[in-house]
């Protein structure tokens, strides 16, 4: 794997460094998603710690699991420095690790849900068909990267505790950054449909500089990423805590297929698109940072973001 994500990579006080997987079963029924964090950029007491003049990302890591279909678990335990050991190729957070072999990458879990603590146990295997290289930046002064390590892979999905397995098409990326998300965005949205040649991906930003961003790109089978015309915008209807969910596609036409994740300041959805000459199921984020960093909203999150004592 390219040092370019590297495990070991530098982390900046008030700066994050997150890898992300999600995945949806060949049937349809299930779905997951991992965001192994430095720096928990969702996290009420990391947040916390920056206002008060501190920011160590390393005092702030986690790994969010989410699954979806039946059952739903979630986990995100904002963890101590104590707990978080890593080289290149290793990344451990607790009790949950993950680890690249130069073709898999295996994802151990043992995490505790949350708000209704129960058990989370299991393994999940991710296999690229091709890795990227290509980085971009999303932000005019270079704060904040992102890169789609291996937009076409394959996963395998087995828990003990819920009793769980699955395979399905998953997708693999990373974030980086040296400032908060809120202090240069207000929202963004992000998309990636597979399809059998290729898999495209779209992420419009909006900027608090008061510009904006909009990347379309095809990822092939050999890993090439290559931009397109970004395609007309949609809008899909509003989550049910008002949040705006706007895609794009060919046709002009979208909809969703069902809510996976609706918080008062993200959502995730599966969708029905329409993107490089096809019609495709898509993974679709969106993202407002306003709502993110209200006073309001740092008082809900300790129920879905514990943090132990110890």
């Amino acid at each position: 794997m390219s040092r370019a994500w590297a495990f070991d990579q530098s982390v900046p006080p008030r700066g994050y460094c997150w890898w992300y997987v999600d995945a949806l079963s060949d049937d349809g029924r299930h779905g997951i998603t991992l965001i192994a964090f430095i720096g928990t950029v969702f996290s009420p007491w990391y947040a916390l710690a920056r206002r008060g003049g501190g920011g160590d990302p390393e005092n702030h890591c986690c790994l969010n699991v989410a699954l979806y279909g039946n059952p739903r678990r979630w986990a995100m335990t904002d963890r101590r420095r104590d707990a978080l050991r890593r080289d290149a190729d290793h990344l451990e957070i607790g009790p949950s690790s993950l680890a690249w072999d130069g073709e898999t990458l295996t994802i151990r879990i043992e995490e505790t849900t949350a708000p209704i603590p129960s058990r989370l146990s299991g393994t999940v295997r991710l296999r690229p068909q091709a890795l990227s290289e290509r980085r971009f930046q999303l932000d005019a002064d270079g704060r904040h990267q992102w890169q789609p390590i291996a937009a076409r892979s394959r996963v395998e999905v087995a828990f003990t505790s819920p009793a769980l397995r699955w395979s399905g098409p998953a997708y693999f990326d990373t974030n980086a950054g040296s400032a908060p998300l809120e202090q240069d965005f207000i929202r963004w949205d992000w998309c990636r449909a597979p399809m059998e040649e290729a898999t495209a991906v779209l992420y419009n930003a909006e900027r608090r500089d008061g510009t904006s961003q909009s990347l379309a790109l095809r990822v092939g089978r050999n890993g090439v990423v290559e931009d397109f015309e970004p395609p007309p915008r949609v809008d899909l209807p509003r989550t049910r805590w008002l949040i705006p969910r706007p895609t794009r596609s060919e046709t002009g036409a979208a909809r969703v297929v069902r809510s996976l994740e609706d918080t008062p300041f993200y959502s995730r959805s599966e969708i029905r698109t329409h993107l490089l000459g096809q019609e495709a199921t898509a993974v679709h984020e969106s993202l407002s940072l306003d709502r993110f960093r209200s006073p309001a909203m740092y008082a809900m999150l300790p129920f879905k973001v514990p943090r132990p004592l110890r």
